[in-house]
């Protein structure tokens, strides 16, 4: 009998397996031999979310029409409860009619986005570093990702006179992320305005990945309050990191009506509406009153303190200004790559850091700390050096 072999999409062999699925398995397996592992490299927070927030999906589950499929763009009062938040928190004006579109997670938006704008030789201008998954879904749609150096030298925001000199006639998509991931560096409104007028000039789509806007940052900014922004940029928000909901997968993008428009033609046909008691415990979420945010961030900032003894430890330096549930800290000079440096750890001392080289080739001589773990784990990772 001949077997027949399948063959998978050609579009599989422009990407590989997210580094985290395949490390954490990695890590899993040294957990399962019996190794002690402490796990600094992922940012799913620990922490729970408020009792209000539980109490809300409990007693959404018994609603009349609960577990009937639910609406493409999300409950009318979730929709106006991100408008609301959106006003109280970052002064933006947007009509929760059209101008604001739930999300399963923001990492379905990435991919939304994708099919929505970019067609096969489109290009996507991409931070490096940054987040993976703008790379990987770039691919995995036919695009052609350009990436964009950041640098510490200028506070890892681009430099817009360089990228202006290239060949941008096949960019459609630029990619930001701030506060910015790994880095955890912020921007102002005066380097907002810059994005937003180089976008205007060169007619492409600014996408603002904005998830980390309320971890110890005591001014969280969104590119749409910058005036003319909603004619250019979108701007992507998750519930995962402020609330403690990276589980519920919970996101929403925000700008025109006619960019979530198209947004929306591609998510209607890849899903069939959001879990009606996810949304209304988002909907708790969203009023939450200002001491969730001092509670949270008083947690984290304990951690953060903490962090910054073991980088010291490990003779790494750092940015104490920056933002965000991570650390992001430059490796001694002289030192061996990223890569071999956490490794080394791992199996040495039984605790797993992410390299900085998985965020791009900028990311090379740094690691990034996690702070979605307990005081006293971080101080056990302390003791261990």
């Amino acid at each position: 009998m001949t077997i027949c072999k399948i063959r998978t999409a050609d579009r599989l062999q422009t990407v590989e397996e997210y580094y985290f699925s395949k490390k954490l398995r990695e890590v899993r397996g040294l957990m399962a031999e019996g190794r002690p592992i402490i796990n600094m490299g992922i940012g799913s927070p620990d922490l729970a979310p408020s009792n209000e927030i539980v109490e809300s999906i409990q007693k959404a589950v018994l609603d009349a029409g609960a577990h009937q499929y639910q609406s493409y763009q999300g409950l009318p009062e979730l929709r106006e409860a991100f408008s609301g938040f959106y006003k109280d928190k970052f002064g933006v004006d947007a009509d929760p009619t059209n101008e604001i579109l739930p999300l399963m997670g923001s990492k379905e938006g990435i991919m939304h986005i994708s099919l929505a704008f970019l067609n096969p030789g489109d290009e996507a201008l991409i931070p490096n570093p940054g987040y993976p998954t703008y790379t990987s879904v770039t691919k995995l749609v036919g695009a052609v990702p350009n990436y964009y150096d950041l640098s510490e030298e200028n506070r890892w925001f681009p430099d817009l006179d360089s990228i202006q000199q290239q060949d941008l006639s096949k960019v459609k998509i630029m990619w930001v992320s701030y506060p910015h991931m790994p880095t955890g560096a912020s921007a102002d409104a005066e380097q907002f305005q810059r994005l937003v007028a180089f976008a205007n000039k060169n007619s492409i789509l600014l996408v603002n990945d904005n998830p980390y806007s309320f971890v110890l940052n005591e001014t969280p900014m969104s590119i749409l309050s910058v005036s003319g922004a909603k004619e250019v940029a979108l701007e992507l928000n998750s519930l995962s990191k402020t609330f403690n909901m990276a589980g519920w997968r919970v996101g929403m993008v925000l700008g025109s009506a006619e960019h979530l428009d198209a947004v929306l033609k591609v998510k209607s046909n890849m899903d069939s509406g959001m879990f009606y008691g996810i949304q209304k415990g988002a909907i708790t979420a969203l009023k939450s009153a200002s001491d969730w945010f001092d509670g949270l961030n008083k947690v984290y900032r304990n951690r953060r303190n903490l962090i910054f003894e073991l980088a010291d430890t490990l003779n790494c330096t750092y940015d104490r200004n920056a933002v965000g549930m991570f650390v992001w800290a430059k490796l001694p000079e002289g030192s061996k790559s990223a890569e071999a440096f956490i490794d080394e750890i791992l199996y040495d001392k039984n605790i797993f850091i992410t390299p900085g080289t998985i965020f791009g080739s900028n990311g090379e001589g740094y690691i990034r700390f996690s702070l979605c773990v307990t005081e006293d784990t971080i101080r056990e990772a302390i003791e261990r050096f």
